[in-house]
């Protein structure tokens, strides 16, 4: 009987151990999930480095943050919908995007894009003052 016992007594801590064990590194995984999702908040490179490539986005008057980062994720502009709508809710342009059509580059990152978009001048304003003026 002593021996029943003392079995049945390694098996339970051997699997209260192992009940930890798993706790422990179940908690590991996620406070680094949540670390790198945290880092990646504020040092999100844009989606491609040089030259990139140009994509007219259209905003629509009363899109969400969540929208729009779903728009601009489906356009290739950047890589997470859900870090880009805590970039812009974290950020001084929540509530200042503005409605309108941009043309938005993969090699802006989120920043970029968020202040073209929360600018007063519209997207032909931009490219009229972004062409050198020829004064000979």
């Amino acid at each position: 009987m002593d021996f029943n016992k003392a079995l049945f007594g390694f098996i339970r801590v051997a699997f209260s151990i192992m009940i930890a064990l798993l706790v422990l590194f179940a908690g590991i995984k996620i406070c680094s999930i949540c670390y790198d999702f945290g880092y990646r908040v504020f040092t999100e490179p844009a989606m491609t480095n040089g030259d990139g490539q140009d994509v007219l986005v259209q905003v629509e008057k009363g899109i969400s943050a969540e929208e729009l980062g779903q728009l601009l994720e489906d356009k290739g502009l950047v890589r997470d919908h859900n870090l880009f709508y805590l970039q812009l809710k974290l950020s001084a342009y929540s509530g200042h995007i503005k409605p309108g059509i941009y043309t938005l580059n993969t090699s802006m990152t989120a920043k970029d894009m968020m202040v073209i978009m929360s600018s007063d001048k519209s997207d032909e304003e931009q490219t009229q003052t972004a062409e050198p003026s020829d004064t000979q």
